[in-house]
């Protein structure tokens, strides 16, 4: 053992004696090994280099692809989007394949393109009758039991107003109308009809009465599409509802019936949209729905005008004594011809002194005419209203031939309205 002087104080170091190899013992390694192992490592080298490139490689393409998204729904919300952003989005787009029902987005919850809209297959477009129509229920038609058209107290001083419904509607549609004097400016005596059925103008004439009040979606069809679970109030507010009541012709009111969409519409084609959207509004005000026949005619006829607009119209009532032009005049009766042998009265049924003798005539209805009936006024005799109708009488009034109290049950001095 040595002592290495390391300063003040020597610290002993235990030195092991190594005499290193001498240069001249070292054994060189061959030639050909030497070629060997670095040809080795160079290809190991290699095959790792051309790994490490591929992955980068991977994850660069990755990297592109996650751009590519983020750009997208980075121009979905952000106001700044760039040139380059646009440019990237844009031919991604793909039309719009969503089910008519289903509403105005997409499936990431951003709004659907107002021009995407309009190309859907079946789509709609909001505020329209289309539209409207898509939130009507599809369903089969109910039975028609229970029905009685006098559910609904057609004619009824529904608002109040002190005029009867009828002559509201007539006030309404009519133009340059009369008003019969000492009826607080309710009742129409003349006036001229612009048509939207008939696509027609003429004059009112009350012998034989020659315009009808029709319910647009007619009271059998509302019965039989939800409105019998209506209560009292309900069933009388759609009866008389400004909305569902049109003047029109009357054997056109006749000929519809109580048909819907599918089996009928206005002979004039140029109303054909706007009375579609309307039937549309009242199923959709009062919650009925639509059989699917019927719906399908609905979008036949607006297929034709698909921008046809939900039906928002103003259909109020005028107020009492008001209307297009109204005037006031006493009512003259209109001229009967008079009776003569084998001649027919205005209400279609033979006089007395024809054929049939007064107390078993039957009129053009088939019903049966007699003197003898209650409360009848004159020689004519109704057995319902129906019979009124048959024979173009209706409706019938206090003092008209053929009146009598129980085809007005309301009481109102009007029959078979």
């Amino acid at each position: 053992m040595s002592v290495v002087d390391r300063g003040p104080a020597a610290v002993p170091v235990t030195v092991h004696d190594h005499v290193p190899t001498p240069l001249h013992d070292w054994t060189p390694m061959p030639f050909s090994a030497f070629l060997n192992h670095a040809s080795t490592r160079l290809r190991a080298g290699m095959v790792f280099a051309f790994i490490t490139i591929l992955s980068l490689a991977l994850l660069s393409g990755c990297a592109d692809g996650g751009d590519v998204e983020t750009g997208a729904d980075d121009a979905s919300w952000t106001s700044e989007a760039g040139p380059a952003t646009e440019e990237a989005t844009e031919p991604e787009a793909e039309p719009e394949t969503t089910a008519p029902n289903e509403d105005d987005q997409d499936s990431d919850g951003r709004d659907t393109p107002a021009e995407t809209e309009q190309g859907r297959a079946g789509g709609t477009t909001a505020g329209t009758a289309l539209a409207m129509l898509q939130e009507l229920e599809v369903k089969g038609r109910a039975p028609k039991t229970g029905y009685d058209g006098d559910l609904f107290k057609w004619r009824s001083d529904a608002d109040h107003n002190g005029c009867d419904t009828r002559n509201d509607v007539l006030r309404r549609d009519l133009n340059d109308i009369t008003l019969k004097a000492g009826t607080k400016g309710c009742v129409v005596i003349a006036g001229d009809l612009n048509d939207k059925y008939k696509g027609e103008t003429y004059a009112f004439d009350r012998d034989p009465n020659n315009i009808d009040i029709d319910h647009i979606v007619a009271r059998s069809n509302a019965w039989q599409t939800g409105a019998a679970k209506f209560d009292e109030g309900t069933l009388k507010e759609f009866g008389n509802d400004p909305l569902n009541l049109l003047a029109v012709d009357s054997s056109l009111n006749r000929q519809k019936g109580d048909g819907d969409a599918a089996t009928w519409l206005p002979p004039a084609k140029s109303y054909r949209c706007e009375y579609v959207s309307r039937q549309i509004a009242i199923k959709h005000k009062y919650e009925l729905w639509v059989v699917k026949a019927e719906k399908a005619a609905m979008e036949r006829v607006l297929s034709t005008c698909d921008a046809q607009p939900a039906f928002t119209k103003n259909v109020a009532w005028p107020e009492p004594g008001a209307g297009d032009n109204a005037k006031t005049a006493e009512d003259t009766p209109t001229t009967k011809r008079p009776a003569s042998s084998g001649s027919k009265s205005s209400s279609g049924s033979k006089s007395s002194s024809g054929s049939k003798s007064s107390s078993g005539s039957k009129s053009d209805s088939g019903e049966k005419s007699t003197s003898s009936g209650s409360g009848s006024s004159g020689s004519i005799f109704y057995k319902n209203c129906t019979a009124v109708r048959d024979a173009g009488a209706a409706p019938v009034r206090r003092g008209d031939p053929g009146y009598a109290s129980h085809l007005d049950r309301d009481g109102d001095g009007i029959g078979c309205e």
